[in-house]
């Protein structure tokens, strides 16, 4: 079991200093729009992946005309008590576990996990396919260390090879052992990533249908579809074949870093074909489905944090999901609403929420 016990900011998003204590299984923070509700759940995706949930700039994060933010966590997992603490200050970064520094993200990602709901989620089905090839990444570094070095190295190699396509236009003399130096090392990494991805896809498709048979209550299946350039001929034979158009275009063409899904409900794409609750109910059934796969890989449960869940959802789905989370399996639950009378009727007065206000307008 994993959650979070206690959490403090400092100057951070619109407060100055804060504190709160989560008490139960499941707290519900309620207030206003604008009072820092979703910070508070952001704030515990970042001590969990040392990064933001909603941007990639640190700035944002920091309260207005301060040059940086602390946040601290007391976590609890199988018994045992650490602090997590993250620092941002003047463009530098820190984290430190239990007052002991961590030198690369890459070494902590995987201690601690946490699911995000929230409402621009929909672009995971609507979106390009970097969107949904940056949800699944996040979810495979997490649970294997050695697909998370070879995207590192993966994404480090392709940006050299641009680089290098881009400089030709300048007139720099043609090492082609250099080219093919970068092709190599692509295609051995860039065949991992693949194999990977599809043996994630196998093991993922039973849990989505599940739970989005759950959420709906109707029988229909949701099929994933892997779209990848390497299901024609190898990436060896696509980098060695396109190097001309890879020079006109000054970036690699084909490869693993265009890999999407599509995800199909009766054989037709769900972005032009399903109806509005359809998609809203694939959306949780995706986000319900990597929780579970990530309890399956980590043997706790990640914690779920869901953004406005009841503004999203229709009645007999928000029962639905409520049915789910209040499963005796189901970790912790942090949530947000503008009402917390909509949050007792949901839950009933008999549950044990635990409820956080943060202020008014």
């Amino acid at each position: 079991m994993q959650s979070i016990r206690q959490l403090s900011f400092f100057q951070y998003r619109l407060y100055a200093q804060a504190g709160f204590r989560f008490e139960g299984r499941i707290t519900a923070i309620t207030g206003p729009n604008g009072s820092g509700k979703t910070a508070i759940l952001d704030a515990v995706y970042y001590l969990c992946y040392t990064k933001s949930y909603f941007t990639a700039q640190q700035q944002s994060l920091a309260r207005w005309e301060s040059n940086g933010f602390r946040i601290v966590g007391h976590f609890e997992k199988d018994g045992m008590e650490q602090t997590v603490s993250a620092r941002w200050e003047s463009g530098k970064k820190e984290l430190l576990v239990s007052g002991v520094p961590v030198m690369r993200a890459a070494d902590f990602i995987g201690q601690y996990a946490a699911v995000m709901i929230a409402p621009d989620d929909g672009e995971l089905i609507l979106g390009g396919s970097e969107v949904r090839r940056k949800w699944m990444d996040s979810i495979l570094a997490q649970t294997d260390r050695h697909y998370l070095e070879s995207l590192l190295h993966y994404n480090r190699i392709l940006q050299q090879r641009n680089a290098w396509l881009k400089a030709q236009v300048f007139g720099a003399t043609p090492d082609r052992i250099e080219l093919e130096s970068y092709d190599l090392r692509l295609h051995e990494h860039g065949t991992v990533i693949y194999q990977k991805r599809a043996v994630f896809l196998d093991a993922f498709l039973p849990l989505l249908n599940e739970l989005y048979h759950r959420l709906s209550s109707g029988a229909e299946d949701v099929q994933v579809v892997y779209e990848s350039e390497v299901q024609q001929k190898s990436l060896a034979e696509w980098l060695r074949e396109r190097q001309h158009e890879d020079l006109r275009a000054q970036r690699t063409t084909r490869g693993i870093h265009r890999d999407d899904w599509a995800f199909l409900i009766h054989e037709k794409p769900v972005r032009v074909f399903a109806s509005q609750g359809q998609r809203k109910t694939l959306l949780f059934a995706l986000k319900l489905a990597q929780y579970q796969y990530l309890q399956n890989c980590f043997g706790f449960s990640p914690i779920l944090l869901l953004d406005d869940i009841f503004e999203k959802l229709d009645q007999q789905r928000i029962e639905a999901l409520l049915r789910i989370i209040g499963e005796p399996h189901f970790g912790q639950v942090l949530l947000t609403d503008t009402h917390p009378e909509r949050v007792r009727e949901a839950f009933g007065e008999n549950a044990g929420v635990q409820f956080i206000g943060t202020g008014s307008d």
